[in-house]
């Protein structure tokens, strides 16, 4: 059998479908070598002739900017966090919240800072699109939703609003990977750690006079 016959055609795809699919075999090749991986490398993971890259995109460049686009994009994210029990304790939500969250940032940050690396500072604007920066401000507006959800069924035991907390919470996670450079070892946080915090403060209780 020739390599040619040995890939997946994927009869019937749609362009919207092979676009996703070359994209997501492009993503951990990002990750692992930078913004220089060849087109020939993402077609042999995509199991895809390389010309097949070419008909789905006008170039690396357009590609580069949709895989830039996926790591930014949270629709999965959403998903996982729509699915943690409301019926669970408090701590147990915004910990299972902050793992998926953790392993998103993770990704994102990788994928970005391999762009970032090659001199690729943000997507390249087209026609009736924001680019990074509309996609970026939606992806937190909706994570910040998801986590409202979260903390809806306290609302009225916790002492601000929800939306405001769901904001704190955030910057906690998003700042916990910045602030990891400054922590001994360049350890950073952990979530449970962060959620303990978050919900009783960092004051012990007071010393007992006796």
């Amino acid at each position: 059998m020739t390599e040619t016959t040995s890939r997946r055609r994927a009869p019937g795809m749609s362009p919207e479908d092979r676009r996703e699919m070359i994209v997501a075999a492009a993503l951990p090749l990002l990750v692992e070598h930078g913004a220089s991986v060849s087109t020939l490398q993402i077609a042999k993971a995509a199991g895809i002739g390389e010309a097949t890259i070419f008909r789905a995109f006008t170039d690396k460049d357009e590609l580069l900017d949709a895989c830039l686009a996926a790591a930014l994009r949270n629709d999965h994210v959403l998903a996982e966090l729509d699915c943690v029990p409301l019926d669970q304790p408090l701590a147990a939500r915004l910990t299972e919240a902050a793992a998926t969250l953790h392993a998103y940032l993770e990704r994102m940050g990788a994928v970005t800072a391999a762009m970032h690396t090659a001199g690729r500072r943000r997507e390249r604007a087209r026609p009736g699109d924001g680019g990074a920066t509309d996609s970026r401000a939606d992806a937190v507006e909706r994570t910040q939703q998801a986590v409202v959800r979260l903390l809806e069924p306290d609302r009225g035991t916790l002492r601000l609003p929800v939306e405001q907390l769901a904001v704190i919470f955030l910057g906690m996670l998003f700042g916990r990977r910045g602030a990891r450079r400054g922590a001994p070892g360049g350890a950073e946080t952990p979530v449970e750690t962060l959620v303990d915090v978050f919900l009783h403060g960092v004051v012990g209780k007071p010393a007992d006079p006796s």
